[in-house]
Order: C-alpha cells, then sequence, then structure tokens
C-alpha cells in the first residue's frame, strides 16, 4: 500500500512539474490588461458590462431582452496583434450552450487566427483545438517571419460567433517579441442586421461574411447582427446611429417577412415605415454617412418551394418602394443592393437560409462590390490597383504608426502642402518626422512650414493607394499634392501594371482633393534602371495629360550627361545626400505654389 502510494504521488508530482514546464515555456497576455483598447469591433469601449459585450451597460434597460442576451456573445470581435513567436496559444472560457444545431461549434464557440504578412497579403492559420470548461486552440510551426526583418507580423484573432467570452489569453513562445496593436482609430463599417450577419452557419469565425467584408476592405467592423432578431426596432436604431461610421448598412429584410405563424403581425405597411423612420433617424443625426439597404438574399429552395420565394419577393418590393419614397423626399447617399448580387445558388446554404462559408464569401462578394463604389474605393487585377498595408521596415519606423501620426497632425493643423511618396520623400524633411531628415533645410525651402510629409519607407503604388482611402486626405483641402511613387513597383511589376496604378492614385487623389493642383513627378532616376524610369516618366507624362493634371520631372537633376546617374548626389544610388535633395528642392520649388 506505501508503495503504491508512494507510486501516485510521485506520479502527481512529476505531470505538475510537466504542466509547470509546458506553462513555463509561453509568456501569456490577457486583453483585459492592457493599457489602451485592443478588442476591435466594440462602439461602446468605456461603457461595457462584460469585456466582450457588443452593447454598452445601459442598452439592458433599453432593448429587448432577447437582443441584449445576444449582445453579450462576441460576433465580429477581433483582436490583432504583433509576434515573432512560431508557436501561439489561444486559451479562454465561454458562456453559454451550443444553440445552433445545424452549425459546427468551431463557429459557435471558436476563435480564428490570420495572418498579414509584411507586404499585407492575408494568411490563414490551422490550429489544433480542444473544447472544454477552458478551450484550447494551438497554432504550432508558423512561420516566424517574412524576408524583411525578424519582427514578425500581424495576427488578428477572431472570436466566437454565437456565446459569449468570459476571459481571454494568448500565449507566445517565451524569449519571442509580442506587441498588441490598439484599435484601429478610423471609422467602422457598421453592420445592422439578422442571424446570417451574426455568421450562422460559418464553419468558424473569420468566415461570417461580415469578417470577409471586413479583410476585403480592411476597415473596422462593428457587427450587430442580432440572430432572429434583426427587425429595425426604435431602441437599436437609435443606439445604431450613435456610432460615428463610415458607413451603415442595414441587413434584416430576413426577419421582416411576413408568414402566418409570426407574431411579429407585421404588414407591408409596417415594415415599408420601418425602412422610412430607420433612415430618417440614422440621417438625422449622421448626415453625412452613407446608408446601405441591403435586399433579402433569397431562400435557396425557391425553385421547388413556391411559398419560399414568395416570402422574400414580397418584402424585396418594400424595400424598394421605401427607397424609392425615400429618393423623392430627397434623401440623398442612400444605396440599395439587389438580391441578384449576393448570388446565392442551391449550394449556398445550410438550410435554405443560413449561409455556407461559400454563401458567406457570395454574399461579402456582393457587399465588397457596392461598397467600394459607394466609398470610392475600387480595386483592381493588377497588385498596384488593389490597395495593402505593408510592414517591410520595423528597424527605422512603424508604419501603422506613421499613419496615426499624419491623420492626427491633419487634424491638428490642416497642410496646404502635400507631399506624397516613399522613403526618398520619407528622409527628406518635414512632418511628422521620420527615422532621419537628410535634407531638412531644403525640405522647407522647398514647401513651408504648412507642409505634410506623406512619405512611407519601402512604399509601393499599391500602398499609397491604401493610405489615401483610409483617410489621409480627408477632412481638409489642400492647395496642392504633389507625388512620387512606382520606385519600390520596378522590380515586382511590368511598366503596364504601373501605368495602371498611377491611374487609379489619380483618380482617388482628385476625388478626396478636387480643389487641389495635383503634381505627379516622375520617377527619381536611380542606378542602372535610368533607361527604364525615363520611359516610364515619359508614360506618366501622357496619363497626367489625360488627367488633366501637372507632369514634372525634377529627378533630370540627377543626371549626368551621358544619362547615368550622378553618384556624387547619393548615399547608395537611390537615396538623396544633402546636395542631392538641395538640387531636387530648387526644381521643385518654382511649381510651389
Amino acid at each position: 500500500m506505501l508503495s503504491r502510494s508512494i507510486f501516485s504521488f510521485c506520479l502527481i508530482l512529476f505531470l505538475s512539474v510537466q504542466v509547470f514546464a509546458q506553462s513555463s515555456q509561453y509568456t501569456w497576455w490577457n486583453p483585459q490588461s492592457s493599457a489602451f483598447p485592443v478588442v476591435e469591433g466594440q462602439a461602446w469601449p468605456k461603457e461595457l458590462k462584460n469585456p466582450y459585450d457588443r452593447l454598452p451597460a445601459r442598452a439592458e434597460k433599453q432593448v429587448r431582452d432577447v437582443v441584449w442576451n445576444l449582445s453579450n456573445q462576441s460576433a465580429g470581435l477581433m483582436i490583432r496583434f504583433r509576434s515573432n513567436s512560431p508557436d501561439i496559444k489561444i486559451r479562454y472560457a465561454i458562456g453559454g450552450k451550443h444553440a445552433l444545431p445545424h452549425m459546427p461549434a468551431t463557429g459557435v464557440s471558436g476563435v480564428d487566427l490570420y495572418a498579414v504578412s509584411s507586404d499585407g497579403e492575408w494568411l490563414w492559420c490551422a490550429g489544433k483545438y480542444a473544447f472544454g470548461d477552458t478551450i484550447t486552440y494551438d497554432f504550432r510551426n508558423l512561420a516566424p517571419n517574412d524576408n524583411y526583418h525578424k519582427h514578425g507580423r500581424e495576427y488578428r484573432l477572431f472570436l466566437p460567433l454565437y456565446n459569449s467570452v468570459k476571459w481571454l489569453e494568448v500565449g507566445t513562445a517565451a524569449g519571442t517579441e509580442f506587441v498588441p496593436l490598439p484599435v484601429r482609430p478610423e471609422k467602422p463599417i457598421v453592420i445592422y442586421g439578422t442571424s446570417i450577419a451574426q455568421g450562422a452557419c460559418a464553419s468558424r469565425p473569420g468566415m461570417a461574411w461580415t469578417s470577409i467584408l471586413g479583410r476585403k476592405m480592411d476597415r473596422p467592423l462593428i457587427n450587430l447582427g442580432f440572430s432572429g432578431n434583426g427587425r429595425l426596432e426604435t431602441e437599436v436604431v437609435d443606439l445604431v446611429g450613435e456610432i460615428d461610421a463610415k458607413v451603415y448598412v442595414l441587413d434584416c429584410l430576413p426577419n421582416l417577412t411576413i408568414r402566418p405563424d409570426s407574431k411579429l403581425g407585421l404588414t407591408t405597411e409596417e415594415i415599408k415605415k420601418r425602412v422610412i423612420n430607420t433612415v430618417t433617424a440614422l440621417r438625422r443625426k449622421r448626415p453625412d454617412v452613407p446608408i446601405v439597404l441591403a435586399e433579402h438574399a433569397g431562400y435557396t429552395d425557391e425553385a421547388i418551394n413556391a411559398q419560399s420565394k414568395h416570402y422574400y419577393v414580397e418584402v424585396n418590393e418594400v424595400l424598394k418602394d421605401a427607397f424609392a419614397a425615400l429618393k423623392s423626399q430627397g434623401f440623398q447617399n442612400i444605396y440599395i443592393i439587389p438580391k441578384a448580387d449576393f448570388d446565392q445558388t442551391y449550394e449556398s446554404t445550410v438550410d435554405g437560409t443560413h449561409p455556407t462559408d461559400l454563401g458567406m464569401l457570395q454574399m461579402a462578394d456582393g457587399y465588397e462590390k457596392h461598397l467600394r463604389k459607394v466609398l470610392h474605393e475600387p480595386s483592381g487585377e493588377f497588385s498596384t490597383t488593389r490597395p495593402v498595408t505593408q510592414m517591410r521596415e520595423l528597424h527605422n519606423y512603424d508604419w501603422e504608426k506613421r499613419h496615426s501620426e499624419v491623420l492626427d497632425l491633419n487634424r491638428k493643423n490642416a497642410p496646404s502642402t502635400v507631399v506624397i511618396g516613399n522613403s526618398i520623400t520619407h528622409f527628406w524633411g518635414g512632418l511628422p518626422k521620420g527615422p532621419r531628415a537628410v535634407g531638412e533645410s531644403s525640405w522647407n525651402s522647398t514647401f513651408g512650414k504648412n507642409s505634410v510629409n506623406m512619405g512611407y519607407g519601402w512604399d509601393r503604388i499599391e500602398n499609397v493607394l491604401w493610405r489615401i482611402y483610409h483617410g489621409e486626405l480627408d477632412g481638409f483641402k489642400a492647395k496642392q499634392v504633389f507625388v512620387n511613387i512606382g520606385t519600390n513597383n520596378l522590380g515586382l511589376n511590368s511598366d503596364d501594371e504601373i501605368a495602371e496604378g498611377w491611374k487609379m492614385l489619380i483618380a482617388a487623389i482628385q476625388n478626396r482633393q478636387p480643389q487641389a493642383q495635383l503634381v505627379m513627378m516622375g520617377i527619381y532616376p536611380r542606378r542602372q534602371q535610368e533607361q527604364r524610369v525615363a520611359a516610364l516618366n515619359q508614360r506618366l507624362s501622357q496619363i497626367t495629360g489625360e488627367a488633366n493634371v501637372t507632369f514634372l520631372d525634377p529627378g533630370k537633376v540627377f543626371l549626368k550627361p551621358d544619362g547615368k546617374i550622378d553618384e556624387t548626389l547619393f548615399s547608395d544610388g537611390l537615396h538623396p545626400n544633402d546636395k542631392g535633395y538641395s538640387l531636387l528642392g530648387n526644381a521643385i520649388k518654382p511649381f510651389v505654389k
């Protein structure tokens, strides 16, 4: 008996040591310990009853109980962080049960991890999971870095769609880098809808159409989808109107169909009234925010069930009538998405109503198509025409932080002169300050003090496009906008692709700063690329002529009579030294107002 007891004690001690050793190999972080907000998707982060709620605590007394309970579920919430750990662990506890028998547990209660490469490309991480009182996800053997630096990449963790999160921790390998990222300051896309918007029946949180749309548009998104309860109710609409949104999306028709077994007692007049009242209330609070009304996407058994077709056709006709009435009353900046654009087929749903992952992707595609038009954010086929972020440099500066600094500077002191570019502009001078200012005096004498330096090291055309789409030219009226971009595309893109990127960039700038003189400057000559740069600049001069904007080729000051660069004006064959910046500034100065 004694030997058995000793054996049992030793076994317990061994297992305890093993558990401690395993835990000590990781550093754990709880988002609730952060000194700044890190849970994205919450419109009222300072008013929450529970840390992962979607509505403010005061809403408990304002909305129906079922809506309040659904708001405790973490649909649409997302946490960003940066790490170079090869292994990432997530552990958390949930409150609630598996409510939907036709939805996978990984969608109801699971998490979903995505990464963003240093070139702005989306990557998905497959993890091994275990469901219990504490749910765990292990993401192992992740390539810790891209090819630019050793500081890892950005990760985005999507939280459960149909359960509430009690607590959550992120674990990274001890000794590796981990940096929580703050909630992005941009205005969010705000979705008010039904179970389909909440995420039923996605296989995992990242496959809800709202999550897919958030990635496609690369914007913060507030998911106010309430399963079975997207009813355009005044109490909820009032809360929606409190959010300073980039755009409002109303997708409530699936919960407003007129059925014999419905307890709502709806009529076509009542539905029309709710639509009109909702748009009116939002427009009263937010006069300039676009409002998008979505038609019912339909039921995928409609070909064999005539009654199903009747239900959605009826409410879609009501929505069209309401939309026409609103337009006749003078409402502007409101839009409608037709059913056909959601492209739902007989393969698109689990049960005729709730989308599969395929259906979710089709829904997101339909929304992206329209929102890009509404927000004037087109995306093309070439990499130069698809707006993306980048994180190629973390030794000298943080790209996302500089974006925030530019937005903050523009708010505090509206610039009259904007200079957009890559590292050549970044390292010249001006504000916000870069890691170095090689030609500070020539910057000041060229552009003056009321200018902003929107140069970012390693930037390409597509990165500038993202920055313009995300607010760097919003909220002020400049006199002039100077642009020099494209040198970092030379090794990756054809001349045709670079030209298409320039065209899209010009249109984006003209849309946001129509009163400003736009000056497109040719790519500056660089070592062993002089001939190609000259040909591209000739092409840019033609593009600017067609777009009726100014073209300037100040980089010619760097060339010797034989057409090669003068190495004495550069530090590395690409970046000018102080003398080079002085000559460049003198060439630009006569064109500055």
